[in-house]
């Protein structure tokens, strides 16, 4: 490059960077012209000798005046970077060191540039040049650059960066600051890979390898650095101090200093910040080495001479330039990295002593600035806000020490034994640990929980009792945090700590979300300190209690009241007091150990104990009666008091399960609240309802429900009084019907309860005779006799003929009053019955209906013998529930509901009802569903800010007196219930029995109608699936799965195909045929649909199902299109999820084999025994399952769904020709829909398939051609939604491939290694079938015949040739881990996706279309940039311990004999 060349280059620079004396002299043209000049001397091929040039030039100018240096270095050094990564590698040995030596150079240079040093532009490039020599040096070091360290790391004098020894004052110091950011850096490059995957792992090990070689040589300097800027701090720090006593001692303050000693002030303060921010820097190259280096470089003084931890804790107490916090930072690495247990024991020794000294220095720092506001020198706002970062970062720091070393308190001798000096150690740590409890700021609370969770839960720590002490400190200090603040306060400046409160949160909704956490972590808590110390526990909470009811059981101090009405409100201080009080309460008494509550039996061994329990159980037992007898006799006159003194009721109920002796006073309690009424000031009650009192009735329906199941044989004494007084409250007509559902719901749980199996039947039906009565009368026959009985019912004939009946509060009144009795009537069968069969399933008997079985039976034993495999009548189904009797009487009256509702959504009824403006709004979905498919947060609610109440129907909602919002929710309520009806009456085996099989063809013809099934939107037949057919499937015994499965699963599996591809060809085929909108249906555009809905035919069912069938009345574009797009996706999700259960890959039939594979897996063991599990003190004390859940003794249970898996899978894919095409049709289809949550599990559902039929040459080409096409087109073509799910998709090409074409099997699901079958002996051109061919669970089998099919697909596709299918064949064959196979199907398939992109459309950017390279996994091709050196690494290290391994084997050789002699003393 010529002299003109490097002007030009440098008047770019100077024009890009803005250094000219006068910029807005540059023109736009000329920017441009230079930014041009310097993208192309990037790609000049004498760039790297010009920058050299550059880099080490001394200065650079291109007018007087202005200093061009460092911006020209700042360029240069970025072109060298981009260099190092493409080009740097092919460097020959001299090149690579005169760059290296270029960059040196810059680096001394601006190390001894004592003028510029403290600029802002010495500082960044400082940092480039760091950048720059840490990428050199994770590609050299150490075999091309074993000099770095003695490079760097010497003062400026002798040729380094680095600072004169003794460092003096911190200035001048910008050469340290390149060595330690350039050390951090490596640090971090090498040590984190998944931060930077640049560096090979090879590489990475080689410069780890050579830094802990040298690193006694910078380890040292650091150490010197931080111990003499630390005493330039402490100088300046005491001067400082002595300068503000002389002012103060002369009644001066800081302003009236003359301006010499301002000069020396402020001399003073500068040279204390230079030389901490210094100490600083260290310290965050520490904290990385801390973090991934060897320990030793932190922990061995012996090795190094440094004493580094003693600094860090000394540090603690140093808060200029956040040293303090960063000193936590660097132990916080350390806490968290494996120590041995006589480091942990120094950490846990010193920091007591270390903290307490800082606190010491922080006290007398603020207690210096308190006297310097007094004489006006200024001050902070407070040591704790101050600290706060720094408390934290130690709570932390503290936490983790402990919950990272558990093991070493629960065996160490003398922690166990409780003595010793480790054992003093320990208790005083734990001790300081609690105290940091009392501090007001809930965060530091936060950083230790689950510590002391983690502590709670070891069996051996808690029976060592080194956390009784803190157990009272412990608990009433989470006591108060989880207790909500009122922001309010904050805001206002009025809160006790408010400085803190800001400090600790931005806002309150940061407030609220830490609050929500911390609530839900301390649960845990409460329930361990009540388990270890069930005395303490029950004391603590009984004092709060009884001091909460005496300071504000009259709601004193009467705050925050409403003003209408003079209640308290959710933000008095009564109210929040006793919401705090609620999770204690509820988590201590759930917590508590069944001795400390109930008799147990003696036991002679251990009588010491059981003497100890006694007298803790007389405690216990008589704090939790006062505590029972204080809640129940509390009676608050405020509504909000009623509704904690509710909460409060609902805990009592784990102590009820002991002592019932005032569970009828609380019960009776609860439904006198069912009535509440408004009371205002005046003593008069108010004709409606307010908000809190709607919440406290349902607030206590829940309790009432929430407390019978928990003790229902506690209430059975009372059954009658409750029944009639039940009867009392539902004929008052005061109940709001979630009310009246939650008093048959108690009633119902009381019920099952009762042991006469006869007498519980009759009361079940004495308590649903009001429902039954109202399905019997005429009124409801009329309404479900025809569709047009149901639009007369819900008054939308009358809106036809007069629109105004539809504002008719009258009218309103008497349509909806009708609406809500029938509907009631229904929902409180439902709900009832639902209690009776979740009741049943957790008898003695498991639920099993008998037939000639012992209730006594073990089930286990004969897993084979189940004679309740098939139909079973009623009389034997009631001995377990009492609601099947009923079942007869029911259904006809669901049938003919189901047939009603079903039959409104016909075309002939949408083409008349749609035409009217008002009419068509009984179509529309409901505001609800509005809001759900918006996605929003839920925050507020569909009535809240954000919502789309009166949104479908515009200006009104169901809220208001109009009927036309409410229709949509109207059919909504009663078709789900129906639904789940039917679901019941297949969960209870009632549709099995029979009893019931002259009914069940009239139910066959109404359920699976075709008309009917068509008719349905896509919501609707989601929910049909999922509330009836998935427990159909679940629950239909084996051996009649021909009568009564067959018909029902035929139409529905046929339907389902024809509804998924009608609705997504429309999407994935948008150019073929005629033109169909995916658009919903507004109230603006429904005249089409009524036109179309009048011919019917197929052209309706294209157009109603491409936009899911909705109906979204007058909702806004973006919203409407986001309905569509739920309800679509929703169909596929719901069919996957089901045949997932129906398959047993996910729900109860999946954890049975769970439950299977895991004590297969234990029995191996030779120590197995049968009670498995996790048992802790708190868990399940008995086996549990796969996922953790109690298992319980349900072996019978366990065997009879483990026959119906396996009858299932033969049933759905291989007994039934109708039922087996349309479901693999449909869900091979279900692979190509654009939804990366069906296609995921769908893959998973073709597996099984392949499992079970694969063998079965009727299959072949379903699964080889139109399967394996569907999912290669997948993998070649690309698409967006594919992203993520690649892997899956080719291991579904991997399983079919192998069992058709090359006759291997694999594990279920495609898992593991391919297990190749031998050639057929007969026939060479055969395989030999596989052992598990009839058992799909272990893997099923393979086409023993294999088929060119797939073979024909792959060589068709582009750039696929016959070699390269056969080399496939041979490399499948050759390489069968599950790796090895994908990564060959994938190369494969990448050469056909860069083939298919060179004749495809780039400009397709949606869903469907091709994803960028960084996105496609063809495209992945995870290589690190930075390649291991071909020279081998070799150390002093390696050579020393390389000669002692020679000279060990060497006395080994030659005096083996003479060694063995002397041990056993031979001659």
């Amino acid at each position: 490059m010529d002299e003109n060349q490097r002007q030009s280059l440098l008047r770019s620079i100077s024009i890009s960077s803005g250094v000219l004396a006068n910029p807005a002299a540059v023109s736009s043209q000329e920017r441009a012209g230079a930014y041009q000049n310097l993208e192309q001397f990037k790609l000049y091929p004498g760039r790297i000798p010009a920058c050299i040039e550059l880099l080490t030039g001394e200065q650079f100018c291109v007018e007087a005046g202005v200093d061009l240096t460092v911006p020209t270095k700042l360029y240069a050094l970025g072109v060298l970077q981009d260099f190092l990564k493409t080009g740097y590698a092919r460097c020959e040995a001299h090149d690579r060191l005169s760059l290296r030596g270029a960059v040196l150079t810059a680096a001394r240079q601006l190390a001894s540039a004592a003028s510029e040093q403290n600029s802002n532009n010495s500082r960044i490039l400082g940092n480039k040049i760091a950048s720059l020599l840490s990428d050199i040096v994770v590609r050299d070091f150490p075999q091309r650059w074993t000099t770095f360290v003695s490079d760097l790391y010497k003062p400026v004098s002798q040729g380094g960066i680095w600072c004169e020894a003794p460092s003096g004052p911190a200035m001048g110091m910008v050469g340290v600051k390149i060595g330690l950011e350039c050390l951090k850096l490596i640090t971090e490059d090498c040590t984190d890979s998944d931060f930077n995957a640049k560096i090979s792992t090879i590489r990475r090990n080689d410069v780890l390898i050579g830094f802990n070689e040298v690193s006694s040589q910078f380890l040292p300097l650091f150490f010197q650095l931080i111990s003499e800027q630390y005493a330039i701090v402490s100088a300046a720090k005491s001067s400082l101090h002595e300068m503000v006593s002389y002012l103060v001692s002369n009644g001066r303050s800081l302003p009236q200093m003359s301006p010499e000693e301002r000069s020396m002030y402020q001399a003073q303060i500068q040279r204390r910040d230079a030389a901490g921010q210094l100490v600083a820097d260290v310290l965050v190259t520490l904290e990385k080495m801390c973090q991934s280096m060897p320990l030793d470089w932190m922990l061995a003084v012996e090795r190094t001479g440094c004493d580094f931890v003693a600094a860090m804790l000394h540090l603690l107490r140093e808060d200029v330039a956040g040293i303090q916090e960063l000193a936590v930072a660097c132990l916080q690495q350390l806490a968290m990295r494996k120590l041995e247990f006589v480091d942990w024991m120094r950490f846990i020794a010193s920091l007591p002593s270390a903290i307490s000294e800082a606190n010491q220095v922080a006290t007398q720092q603020e207690s210096e600035r308190a006297a310097a506001m007094a004489v006006g020198a200024g001050g902070g706002s407070g040591g704790l806000t101050e600290q706060l970062s720094f408390h934290r970062g130690l709570s932390k720091m503290l936490s983790t020490l402990l919950s990272a070393h558990l093991a070493f308190i629960s065996t160490d001798k003398e922690i166990v034994s409780g003595q010793g000096q480790g054992f003093q150690h320990l208790s005083t740590y734990l001790h300081f640990l609690a105290e940091m409890l009392s501090h007001p700021s809930g965060r530091i609370c936060g950083e230790q929980l689950n510590t002391w969770i983690g502590m709670l839960r070891d069996p051996q720590i808690v029976r060592t009792k080194i956390l009784s002490p803190y157990m009272e400190q412990l608990l009433t200090s989470y006591m108060h945090h989880i207790r909500r603040v009122r922001w309010e306060d904050v805001d206002n400046q009025t809160h006790a700590f408010t400085s803190v409160m800001e400090a600790s949160f931005d806002d309150e909704e940061e407030y609220n979300l830490f609050h929500g956490e911390l609530r839900s972590k301390a649960s845990q808590l409460f329930k361990y300190i009540s388990n270890t110390e069930p005395k303490l526990a029950s004391t603590i909470i009984h004092a709060q209690i009884k001091m909460l009811l005496n300071s504000h059981g009259n709601g004193e101090p009467y705050d925050h009241l409403d003003p209408a009405t003079k209640q308290l409100t959710p933000q008095s201080e009564a109210v929040l007091a006793f919401e705090g009080l609620n999770q204690p309460l509820d988590n201590i008494l759930q917590g508590l150990p069944s001795w400390a509550l109930k008799e147990v039996a003696s036991r002679p061994v251990k009588q010491h104990l059981d003497a100890q329990r006694a007298q803790i159980r007389a405690s216990v037992r008589s704090l939790l009666s006062e505590i029972a007898n204080m809640i129940v006799s509390w009676n608050p006159t405020y509504i909000w008091l009623k509704f904690r003194r509710t909460t409060l009721l609902d805990a009592l109920k784990y102590y009820w399960a002991y002592d019932p002796s005032t569970l009828a006073s609380g019960v009776d309690a609860l439904l006198v609240y069912l009535i509440a009424e408004d009371e205002v000031s005046s003593g008069t009650f108010g004709s409606t309802l307010s908000g809190d009192v709607i919440g406290l009735r349902k607030k206590s329906g829940l309790t009432l429900v929430s407390v019978s199941k928990t003790v229902p044989h506690h209430l059975v004494p009372w059954l009658a009084q409750l029944s009639d007084r039940a009867k009392t409250l539902l004929s008052s007509g005061n109940l709001l019907p979630p009310n009246q559902m939650h008093l048959y719901e108690f009633l119902s749980c009381v019920a099952t309860a009762v042991e006469d199996t006869t007498a519980r039947a009759n009361f079940i039906s004495d308590v649903l005779s009001n429902a039954l009565n109202v399905l019997d009368s005429a009124e409801v026959k009329e309404t479900l006799s025809s569709v047009e009985g149901l639009i007369q019912s819900f008054g939308i004939a009358q809106a036809g003929t007069n629109p105004e009946s539809v504002r008719d509060p009258t009218n309103v009144k008497r349509i909806s009053a009708r609406f809500v009795s029938m509907f009631s009537a229904f929902n409180q069968l439902l709900s009832v019955g639902k209690r009776c069969s979740e009741a049943s399933r957790k008898r003695r008997n498991q639920g099993i209906p008998l037939q000639n079985v012992s209730p006594s039976a073990n089930f286990g034993d004969s897993p084979q013998n189940f004679p309740d495999e098939g139909p079973v009548s009623i009389s034997d189904i009631a001995v377990n529930d009492p609601f099947v009797p009923l079942w007869p009487r029911i259904l006809p009256t669901l049938m003919q509901a189901i047939d009603v509702t079903l039959r409104f959504w016909h075309p002939e009824y949408q083409a008349l009802l749609l035409s009217n403006p008002i009419q068509c709004y009984a179509y529309a979905i409901s505001d609800d569903e509005a809001y759900l498919a918006t996605k929003q947060d839920g925050k507020g609610g569909v009535f809240g800010e954000g919502g789309t109440a009166g949104s479908v129907v515009s200006g009104c909602d169901r809220r208001d007196v109009n009927l036309v919002p409410k229709w949509s929710g109207w059919f909504n309520e009663l078709r789900t219930t129906c639904f789940q009806m039917l679901g019941l009456l297949s969960a209870q085996r009632v549709l099995y029995a029979p009893e019931m099989s002259s009914l069940f063809p009239q139910l066959v013809s109404v359920i699976v109608d075709p008309t009917h099934l068509r008719a349905m939107e896509h919501r609707h037949f989601s929910q049909y699936l999922k509330q009836f057919v998935e427990l159909l499937l679940l629950t239909c015994p084996c051996t009649l799965y021909r009568s009564h499965l067959a018909p029902i699963l035929g139409p529905i599996f046929e339907h389902m195909q024809y509804r998924l591809k009608m609705t997504w060809s429309p999407i994935i085929s948008p150019n073929t045929g005629q033109s169909v909108s995916t658009g919903a249906l507004t109230s603006a555009n429904r005249a089409s649909a009524v036109a179309l809905a009048s011919s019917g035919g197929e052209s309706w069912f294209e157009q109603y199902y491409a936009r899911g069938g909705l109906f979204v009345g007058d909702l806004d574009s973006v919203t409407a299109e986001s309905a569509v797009e739920k309800v679509r996706v929703d169909l596929g999700r719901t069919i996957s999820d089901m045949m997932q259960v129906a398959l047993a890959l996910k729900g109860e039939w999946a954890l049975v084999l769970a439950n299977q594979a895991k004590q297969e897996q234990l029995a191996k063991r030779p120590d197995y025994t049968k009670s498995t599990g996790p048992i802790t003190r708190l868990s399940h004390d008995g086996p549990v399952n796969a996922d953790g859940t109690p298992r319980g003794n349900d072996a019978g249970v366990e065997a009879r769904k483990r026959l119906r898996i396996h009858e299932m899978c033969k049933f759905l894919l291989l007994d039934d020709e109708r039922v087996a095409g349309y479901l693999t049709l449909s869900i091979i289809q279900c692979l190509e829909y654009p939804d990366a949550y069906t296609c995921r599990r769908v893959t998973r559902i073709c597996h099984r398939i392949l499992e079970t039929v694969a063998w079965n040459q009727r299959y072949t080409v379903l699964l080889g051609n139109h399967m394996f096409t569907i999912a290669t087109k997948n993998i070649v073509a690309e698409p967006k939604w594919m992203v993520g799910i690649e892997w899956d998709m080719i291991n579904v090409l991997r399983d079919t491939y192998g069992r058709l074409c090359l006759g291997q099997t694999f594990l279920p699901g495609g898992q593991g290694p391919a297990m190749q079958q031998v050639r057929d002996p007969n026939n060479s051109n055969a395989y030999e079938q596989s052992k598990n061919a009839d058992k799909p669970l272990l893997g099923g089998g393979l086409l023993v015949n294999p088929s060119d099919g797939p073979r024909e697909i792959l060589a068709n596709l582009p750039g696929i040739t016959v070699d390269m299918v056969k080399e496939l064949d041979a490399s499948l064959v050759a390489k069968r881990s599950a790796k090895d196979q994908k990564d060959v199907l994938r190369d494969l398939l990448r050469v056909a996706a860069e083939n298919a992109k060179e004749s495809e459309d780039q400009l397709n950017t949606g869903i469907l279309g091709r994803a960028v390279a960084a996105e496609s996994l063809l495209n992945q091709k995870k290589s690190a940039s930075v390649q291991a050196l071909p020279e081998k690494l070799v150390t002093q290290s390696m050579i020393i311990k390389q000669q002692n391994s020679h000279k060990t084997d060497i006395l080994k050789a030659d005096g083996s004999t003479a060694s063995l002699g002397q041990l056993f003393s031979l001659s």
